[in-house]
């Protein structure tokens, strides 16, 4: 799918428990985030808290390889700023609307699986 290539810009990161609860993402209420798709099929994503809060986690980052799989993103972790992640694959759902892309993960939080939105705009199109 060509209409992933090109930069995106975080606009919202949150997360949803399996109440339909909604809470702020790992990165606080504002982070701030860049992904890249490559039309070659190599990416990169890099977010970060933008709050002075004294959390753990102020940076998340990986690059690798991309590959779509039916309404999927699937991105091959060659490097991370969590070690565990690289050389996994991390299977993200997608919806594409125009100019915004929606993906959803999931993660572990207090032994809960949680539900994680990403909610990006394209900032800059394909070159």
């Amino acid at each position: 799918m060509t209409d992933l290539i090109g930069t995106w810009e975080l606009r919202s990161y949150y997360d949803i428990d399996d109440n339909d609860a909604k809470s702020e993402g790992p990165l606080g209420d504002s982070p701030r985030g860049l992904l890249i798709y490559e039309s070659c099929g190599h990416m990169s994503v890099s977010m970060m808290r933008t709050d002075s809060a004294a959390a753990a986690v102020r940076f998340m980052g990986y690059a690798g390889t991309w590959r779509l799989r039916g309404d999927e993103v699937v991105h091959a972790i060659s490097v991370c700023s969590n070690p565990a992640w690289a050389g996994t694959e991390q299977v993200r759902q997608l919806t594409l609307s125009g100019d915004e892309l929606t993906l959803i993960g999931a993660a572990q939080v207090d032994g809960r699986t949680q539900r994680r939105i990403l909610a990006w705009r394209r900032t800059i199109h394909p070159c």
